[in-house]
C-alpha cells in the first residue's frame, strides 16, 4: 500500500510546520534508535527551523525544505566532522522525527560556523 498525495502532504504539514522543530547535529548516524552521537559542548545549541509548504517531488514524493537560512553558533571548540543532521521535537532531550545524511560532512573546528542555506534542508516522505 501506498500514502496518497494527500496524507503525505498533510502528515508532513501537521508534524514539521504546526510546532518548533529543532536541527541537531550528529558526527554519526543517529539511527531509527536514536542512539548517534550528537554534537555537544563548544557552545553547541539545536537551532530551530521553519519549513516550506510540501510539494511533489518528480518521483511522487511529498517534500518539504527549511525556509530560512539555519545558522548555528560559532564553535568555541571543535565539533568534529558533522556528518548527519536530525530534526527534533525539543530543544534539549525529546524525540528525533527525521534524520539523514549531509552530501557533504563537514568539520567544525573552534571558530567555525555551520549553517544550512535555504532549502538546504529536504524532507521527503512517500
Amino acid at each position: 500500500m501506498s500514502l496518497s498525495n494527500y496524507l503525505e502532504e498533510k502528515i508532513l504539514n501537521e508534524n514539521f510546520r504546526t510546532g518548533t522543530i529543532y536541527v541537531a547535529l550528529y558526527t554519526n548516524d543517529p539511527t531509527d534508535a536514536d542512539v548517534g552521537t550528537e554534537v555537544s559542548g563548544g557552545s553547541y545549541a539545536r537551532q530551530t527551523v521553519a519549513f516550506s509548504e510540501p510539494t511533489q517531488d518528480v518521483e511522487g514524493k511529498a517534500v518539504i525544505s527549511n525556509s530560512n537560512e539555519v545558522v548555528f553558533p560559532t564553535a568555541t571548540s571543535d565539533w568534529g566532522t558533522i556528518t548527519h543532521v536530525g530534526f527534533r521535537s525539543a530543544a534539549t532531550g525529546g524525540n528525533l522525527l527525521f534524520y539523514g545524511p549531509l552530501v557533504n560532512p563537514k568539520k567544525i573546528d573552534a571558530g567555525d560556523r555551520f549553517r544550512a542555506m535555504t532549502g538546504d534542508l529536504a524532507l521527503k516522505l512517500g
